[in-house]
């Protein structure tokens, strides 16, 4: 896995990896001040935003209706215009009326958040499969169908860090966002913008296609997540979660480690790219040369 990592800037260099940063929109990434959700990259992200925007409207109706009813009974029955309050210890219409509502409102909310909750549970065969595993804190990945794997680490880590293939990381201070580090960002395709967010080797995905990722662990519990699919899993060490996407539109989505997993748990980002098909076959091609350990053209040549 660490010889993997120690050629990876010369897989970025031969590869058309850096070509395909430049070339994808960056879609799935925070926006400063932003206040509402990522672009939608996938059905689980567009059904949870719907469902997040209709839950939105009855819980602002709930709160309008209580408001108007705490203002009017202040105005109606305040002491001065009702000196001689009633005196009763129920009142039957009223009580149905606070029970029956509630029950109502929840089966509907229900009715559609269930659906919701299925669809992202009940996992379908995967067109691409791969597994991946949390550390402190880095991610491995590994595409099971193709025996090939490797870590991806944030951009700017100590471990992406080879001065023997790109002279200029010798000027680069890890965890620091300076000349230096915005150099090095460029030079791998990504912004100002994009840091803390962009790795050095990103997960690539076909557009259009079924991925499923078999999550798990090797230290602590990590949590892998990206906004704009919509989906979000934790990695328990000694046990193997699934979640599945479909993007729908090609570009550069990013993600971060969502539980709290130790001092570096800011530092433990996601990349994924969402590229055509014939894309993703040229590359599956330049990762097992890179990663499977290998050349294709040399087990060609065995077998």
């Amino acid at each position: 896995m660490k010889n993997a990592l120690m050629l990876s800037g010369v897989f970025a260099a031969l590869s058309s990896l850096p070509a395909m940063a430049q070339d994808l929109e960056i879609i799935g990434k925070p926006v400063d001040g932003g206040m509402g959700f990522q672009p939608a990259a996938t059905s689980l992200a567009e059904g949870i935003q719907r469902l997040d925007g209709m839950i939105l409207v009855i819980i602002t109706a709930i709160c309008l209706l209580v408001g108007a009813l705490l203002v009017y009974c202040i105005v109606r029955y305040n002491q001065r215009v009702n000196p001689t309050p009633a005196r009763f210890s129920h009142y039957t219409p009223v009580e149905i009326a606070w029970t029956l509502g509630p029950i109502l409102i929840l089966v509907f909310i229900g009715a559609f958040s269930l659906p919701v909750l299925f669809k992202q549970q009940e996992i379908p065969e995967g067109d691409v499969v791969i597994k991946v595993t949390g550390n402190q804190w880095y991610w491995t990945y590994e595409y099971v169908d193709h025996d090939f794997a490797f870590d991806s680490y944030l951009l700017g880590h100590p471990a992406t860090l080879d001065e023997s293939t790109r002279p200029a990381d010798a000027d680069v201070t890890p965890f620091v966002l300076d000349d230096a580090m915005r150099a090095k960002l460029t030079d791998a395709g990504y912004s100002e913008d994009e840091w803390l967010l962009a790795t050095d080797t990103a997960v690539v995905v076909p557009v259009n296609k079924v991925v499923v990722m078999q999550v798990t662990a090797a230290d602590v519990i990590h949590s892998w997540t990206i906004p704009a699919f919509g989906v979000k899993q934790d990695g328990v060490p000694g046990r193997l979660a699934e979640l599945w996407f479909k993007a729908d539109k090609e570009g550069i989505y990013f993600g971060q480690c969502s539980e709290l997993c130790g001092k570096d748990h800011a530092y433990m980002p996601i990349t994924v790219k969402v590229v055509s098909e014939e894309a993703y076959e040229d590359w599956l091609k330049s990762a097992q040369e890179e990663y499977a350990g290998l050349p294709a053209s040399f087990q060609i040549a065995s077998n």
